[in-house]
């Protein structure tokens, strides 16, 4: 392999530019841009060939026109003999549809996958995937990186500890993450019992687990419309918590979902929003707080160049 090159689509720019600035290096000299049809123009203005190359680029909204150019830039560079081409995804699309609900439905995740492959990536790089099973849809070699140490970082420097803090599940599913991120606090959990009538709706059924005179930080890998955390705040909230934050990596923000936090923070229901910038926010509100992850992907990055492990990063 020759030198590390890092290119970037129009996900997530400042994300990459923030990884560059971490290992010292500029950003390829890469045009990623439309056509007056809409279709998308890629050109790579610089040599790649036999170098590490490595596209971050977050498959968030709008997913669709975000994974073309991932698929258009990896083609270029395979095309321009690339030695080889890593994707770095800190937001994997369609992530959620990762199995059939319903008897004819697609299994979204593991087509996507399967085209990110046959486009010719060598190697991917995700973060904090909602379903872990995604990984065995690439037949290529995945690091999945987890966002618990910066976020966990950045609790403890404010001052949580295992005598004030429980670390809450927003729902069945999400027990092991809320365990993990407990062990860093050496705190005890509690879990939300929901139920969805629908996509996107979710109702509070109980608690399970003792939240009084606690602060409760709720974890999650996705705030989408920010239903259920919202509601899962106002349940803590009524149970006795003395202060409630919701944290996750991937602040999707969908629909209702900055105008329901907002309101959650300005009614006191909600003391902090935390999240990470694998997704760019498109609205900031009083009460988010954005941290970096630009950090350990930088670090990733280096490890995986230089071939050395990248799990010893989250053995704690």
């Amino acid at each position: 392999m020759n030198q590390v090159k890092l290119i970037t689509g129009n996900a997530n720019p400042e994300l990459a530019k923030a990884v560059a600035g971490h290992l010292g290096i500029p950003l390829a000299n890469v045009t990623v841009g439309r056509f007056s049809d809409g279709e998308i123009q890629v050109v790579i203005n610089e040599s790649v060939r036999d170098d590490d190359v490595f596209i971050i680029q977050p498959l968030c909204s709008p997913s669709n026109d975000y994974i073309m150019e991932l698929l258009l830039l990896t083609d270029a560079l395979k095309r321009a003999s690339a030695g080889r081409i890593t994707a770095v995804i800190p937001y994997f699309a369609y992530g959620r549809q990762d199995r059939k609900v319903n008897p004819r439905d697609p299994i979204s995740a593991r087509l996507l996958a399967d085209i990110i492959t046959v486009a010719g990536v060598n190697h991917i790089v995700v973060v904090d995937l909602h379903a872990k099973q995604v990984e065995g849809f690439f037949d290529l070699p995945v690091d999945h990186l987890q966002a618990r140490p910066v976020l966990s970082e950045y609790f403890l420097r404010q001052g949580f500890g295992e005598e004030d803090t429980v670390i809450v599940s927003p729902d069945i599913g999400g027990v092991a993450r809320a365990r993990n991120f407990a062990k860093v606090f050496n705190a005890p959990i509690a879990i939300i019992d929901k139920r969805r009538p629908r996509p996107n709706v979710a109702e509070v059924m109980n608690i399970i687990g003792d939240v009084e005179g606690k602060k409760a930080i709720i974890i999650d890998d996705i705030i989408d419309t920010a239903g259920t955390i919202v509601n899962a705040a106002k349940a803590i909230k009524e149970r006795g918590a003395v202060e409630v934050y919701a944290s996750c990596t991937h602040p999707v923000f969908s629909g209702p979902a900055i105008e329901r936090l907002s309101n959650a923070v300005n009614e006191g229901v909600l003391k902090e929003v935390v999240v990470t910038d694998t997704i760019p926010l498109k609205k900031k509100f009083e009460g988010v707080r954005v941290l970096s992850i630009s950090g350990m992907l930088a670090e990733a990055i280096r490890r995986i160049h230089f071939g050395e492990s990248v799990s010893k990063m989250f053995s704690f």
